[in-house]
């Protein structure tokens, strides 16, 4: 099964293009194992944490460069992506739990 086909993957690549995310998600190869795809997310996720962190750091010290909206838009962005992590991680635990308590 090819992940590129994903319906959710596809909405997902659309709704970041609407938002205008200047980074978006590297293409999943078909070869690339799921714990490099997960770290890849993780790491994306981390980033706009650090992102919106610094953007905060940037608007308490008065850069001008830095705009009220454009440092709620960072840490609103990172807050969604983060619960979506959390969410995934919840899937895979449920999954995990799933699979040991099938009787072999």
């Amino acid at each position: 099964m090819e992940i590129g086909n994903n319906p959710l993957l596809v909405e997902m690549h659309s709704l970041a293009r609407e938002a205008g995310s200047s980074a978006e998600l590297a293409p999943v190869k078909p070869q690339q194992d799921f714990s490099s795809f997960l770290s890849n997310a993780i790491d994306h996720v981390n980033g706009l944490q650090m992102n919106a962190s610094d953007m905060a750091t940037r608007l308490e010290l008065g850069d001008s460069r830095v705009s009220l909206s454009d440092t709620m838009i960072a840490k609103e962005k990172a807050g969604v992506a983060f619960e979506a992590t959390v969410q995934v991680r919840n899937k895979l635990v449920e999954a995990y739990k799933e699979i040991m308590n099938m009787p072999v």
